[in-house]
């Protein structure tokens, strides 16, 4: 069962006076994430709920820890699951262009989709292995010549249109998804800063404000994260994400997903 979600507005009172007053919010402002409860606050997010700042991503990280970790080779079955179309049971929803492509087209050829890590895999040397290389919170399908041109590529804002892309950019050193995917992304990178604090023999992951990080453990850009975390709030089919995860593979959540509004009060 997905988390019982309720949002509590806290803007409404800005927006009513910027529109009385006939002003026009710039493209890329986007206000605070409503604050937010889930059917899991009393439970499993108990030790972190009304924390914030370096205390909320300490219990968060203590938290998160706790998973199941699947072989790189599970993956592929896992994704067939995690990211089944809601309207044919028979594809998977690739990220950063938003088809729809059969399962059984899992490989590494034109046409193919194949394991895209959001966290690329060279920030931080952590390549396949068990643990950063397989968690299916930042492992989404990708069409595999999406997946190439994305690279090993910051985020970033801007750039030219990616073919077959669904409206993702990409210039010398960034890499945008479609608007759709957008918050998705953020949310998966800044799980992965939460959840690897380099405890566990695996790099510090961190988000930074740069580009061009090479195999640095950082990620950027984190002002672009926050933005995106704002203008795209969680799906009902990234929801429903986290929860197959959570129930059926790794036993832990994003938290993210839960209470978007968490990423501000953290960074």
């Amino acid at each position: 069962m997905l988390a019982t979600r309720i949002r509590r507005w806290k803007s409404v009172a800005l927006a009513t006076t910027a529109v009385l007053v006939g002003l026009t919010a710039p493209a890329l402002t986007a206000t605070p994430a409503a604050a937010t409860t889930t059917a899991y606050d009393a439970t499993y997010y108990k030790n972190a709920v009304g924390k914030t700042g370096t205390s909320l991503k300490s219990s968060l990280h203590t938290i998160i820890s706790s998973q199941t970790k699947i072989s790189y080779s599970a993956v592929w079955d896992a994704l067939k699951a995690t990211d089944q179309d809601p309207n044919n049971s028979s594809n998977v929803i690739l990220l950063y262009s938003g088809v729809s492509r059969s399962k059984s087209l899992n490989g590494g050829d034109v046409g193919d989709w194949n394991r895209e890590h959001t966290w690329a895999k060279s920030h931080g040397d952590f390549g396949e292995v068990t643990g950063p290389g397989t968690d299916l919170h930042h492992l989404r399908p990708a069409d595999v010549q999406v997946n190439s041109i994305r690279g090993n590529l910051d985020f970033d804002n801007g750039g030219s249109a990616v073919t077959n892309g669904g409206g993702s950019t990409v210039d010398s050193d960034s890499f945008a998804p479609r608007a759709a995917d957008r918050g998705d992304v953020a949310r998966m990178i800044l799980y992965m800063a939460v959840r690897y604090e380099g405890d566990d023999g695996f790099a510090n992951l961190e988000p930074n404000e740069k580009v061009g990080n090479g195999s640095n453990p950082y990620m950027g850009k984190l002002s672009v994260l926050k933005a995106w975390n704002e203008a795209d709030p969680p799906s009902a089919f990234e929801e429903k994400r986290n929860q197959v995860i959570y129930d059926t593979y790794q036993h832990n959540r994003n938290p993210f997903i839960d209470h978007p509004e968490w990423v501000e009060a953290i960074w």
